[in-house]
């Protein structure tokens, strides 16, 4: 067909910028439109000087932004040229650990914790990405079709510290008398609200807003209760 196709998964970088102010920043470095790019869609085109760099309106921040792909040896020519276009807007390097605490205060699910190959989309509250339209098949649709019609016995749920405390990744989720009913998958103590939050599985019967849980934290029963995503207000 002419086309060449190359597996560059070992051997890419990326960047991402994050902000309200992102596109007005990089629109400075490339001719593509970046306002014609769809939410969750992207481009390959000029950057910075460096020609293939997939430019994609995605991020995980809640705030908008764009992820750029390209290989490494054009690293250096890029970062250079974000740093000083965004220099009169205040730009700064920030690492995953922030990006984790805006994700989930946004209440946006991260693979390899509040997702993983032992949860589904629709206890995870994803059944638009799997929607059962007729004649469209897809990976374990069977399944889910049979975990819908029998009911889910566990939900991912959002919830709030009462008592002060951080959630922790893998702590248990107890009820009042101490049982377990599930386990955070995603804690952190919020930067905007300045209280503890988080994200876990429970069995259904403590899904409801406003149900009071328990956060075990080294034998202490630290209350929270089950709120509606995003955390920011």
């Amino acid at each position: 067909m002419g086309a060449e196709l190359e597996n560059a998964s070992d051997r890419m970088a990326q960047l991402a910028i994050q902000g309200p102010k992102a596109m007005e920043v990089l629109q400075k470095l490339t001719p593509v439109n970046l306002s014609e790019i769809p939410y969750y869609a992207f481009t390959t085109g000029e950057f910075a000087g460096q020609k293939d760099v997939i430019i994609s309106n995605t991020g995980y921040t809640g705030a908008g932004g764009f992820e750029l792909y390209f290989y490494p040896e054009a690293g250096q020519a890029i970062w250079k040229a974000i740093f000083e276009a965004g220099a009169p807007e205040g730009i700064k390097p920030i690492g995953l650990g922030a990006r984790d605490t805006l994700r989930l205060e946004m209440g946006f699910c991260l693979y390899g914790n509040d997702l993983s190959d032992t949860t589904s989309p629709l206890e995870a509250g994803l059944g638009w990405i799997t929607k059962f339209v007729e004649g469209k098949n897809f990976t374990s649709r069977a399944l889910l079709e049979k975990q819908k019609a029998e009911g889910l016995k566990r939900k991912l749920i959002a919830f709030e510290m009462v008592d002060r405390g951080i959630p922790r990744h893998g702590y248990e989720l107890v009820n009042a008398d101490g049982e377990k009913i599930g386990e955070v998958t995603s804690g952190t103590m919020s930067p905007i609200r300045k209280i503890g939050i988080g994200m876990g599985y429970v069995q259904t019967a403590y899904t409801a807003l406003g149900s009071e849980i328990f956060i075990d934290v080294r034998g202490r029963k630290l209350k929270a209760v089950v709120v509606k995503a995003p955390f920011r207000k």
